[in-house]
């Protein structure tokens, strides 16, 4: 069967490909970042001590780790814009959605590291006088980010993973391309195939790359 199979349309089909490939790197970057900035943010408040601050960042985390992440893409690309009265487009909901989902899950990352850093530390830069924020910057949050990088990195491969999800609401991610391409040359065997290709090339590498950090975090301890 697979010696019927045509992958003659690949070659003309890269450049559409690595238009959507980009696009979902650009999920992928800024669903990171703005996840990391926001998770740490909520870790913090839930570490906190403050019974309003960290029963706040609970029930966010709790209510984004509870809901299908194809639910919560749906519902941000058709509620958003009915209470700002105009579409934002289904690029801008992608990626604001990408960005708060994933916060909830690396909030939960930073909350394990910033709980990894020993209590020493912590009493220690008490005692020298620093405020809970001014030791969590200086002290804890850069040990908890080198401690949590290898779990870190393994949610950001699951949320390459999870781009494809965009496909609901009409973005032009990689798998999206990938399905347009398939519809119109009649060839979705080899379409998928080959994307399905890229996705392993990306992501075994890439947890290749953690499973080294996580020998190399293991011997600095």
């Amino acid at each position: 069967m697979l010696s019927e199979l045509d992958f003659s349309i690949i070659p003309a089909s890269i450049p559409f490909l690595w238009a959507g490939f980009l696009f979902s790197l650009k999920i992928t970057v800024t669903a990171m970042v703005g996840g990391i900035i926001l998770g740490t943010l909520l870790a913090m408040a839930r570490l906190s001590g403050g019974p309003w601050l960290a029963a706040a960042a609970t029930a966010y985390i709790n209510t984004m780790r509870s809901i299908p992440l194809l639910m919560v893409i749906m519902g941000f690309f058709i509620i958003i814009p009915t209470l700002i009265g105009h579409p934002i487009g289904s690029e801008n909901s992608a990626l604001i959605t990408f960005t708060v989902f994933q916060a909830a899950y690396y909030g939960e990352i930073m909350r394990a590291g910033i709980q990894s850093v020993s209590t020493g530390q912590v009493n220690a830069s008490f005692a020298l006088g620093m405020t809970y924020w001014q030791a969590m910057g200086h002290i804890i949050l850069p040990q908890a980010v080198r401690n949590m990088l290898p779990l870190l990195l393994t949610q950001t491969i699951v949320l390459f993973q999870d781009t494809s999800l965009v496909y609901a609401i009409g973005a032009k991610d990689l798998f999206r391309v990938a399905t347009n391409i398939a519809n119109t040359e009649h060839a979705p065997v080899e379409m998928y195939l080959f994307v399905a290709l890229i996705y392993f090339v990306i992501c075994f590498s890439l947890s290749l790359l953690v499973k080294r950090m996580q020998k190399r975090i293991a011997i600095v301890r």
